[in-house]
């Protein structure tokens, strides 16, 4: 491991590849959610204003709340906006991929990670081997400690 105390990013990409995978998030998606992680209510203002960064989707709210990702807190009126907030299963997600950056394990069962499926595309499988690497290089650390 790296003598560097922030080096969080550095599996960056093969965690953002699991989490995609897991739970069939796009790139924009899975951006999105990491944005509004911080945000505690929102209004579909304020997701606009990210929105506009990202590759053009029109249904991409709709999407989201349909699939659980973000949900009602507060029903629109004609006199109030409609506010919204990251479901639990965004903040255990989003959880998830902070704890990861900063040195769990990911899973490497089927049932955790569908990469480890016997069917699986070629680029899942070189993803696969450097999971097993990187969680190798994890448990030596803590080893060492």
């Amino acid at each position: 491991m790296s003598i560097r105390e922030s080096d969080y990013l550095k599996y960056w990409r093969v965690i953002r590849y699991f989490i995609k995978a897991k739970y069939g998030l796009s790139q924009a998606d899975l951006d999105m959610l990491l944005f509004l992680y911080s945000e505690d209510y929102f209004s579909k203002d304020k997701f606009g204003e990210f929105d506009e960064l990202l590759s053009w989707d029109v249904n991409r709210f709709d999407r989201l709340l349909r699939d659980g990702w973000i949900e009602v807190f507060r029903k629109g009126t004609r006199n109030r906006k409609g506010i919204y907030q990251l479901s639990y299963k965004t903040e255990r997600v989003i959880s998830g991929i902070y704890k990861k950056l900063e040195g769990k394990e990911i899973p490497t069962s089927t049932s955790f990670n569908p990469m480890f499926a016997k069917n699986v595309s070629y680029t899942d499988k070189v993803y696969r081997n450097f999971i097993i690497q990187i969680n190798k290089e994890i448990r030596d650390a803590k080893k060492e400690l």
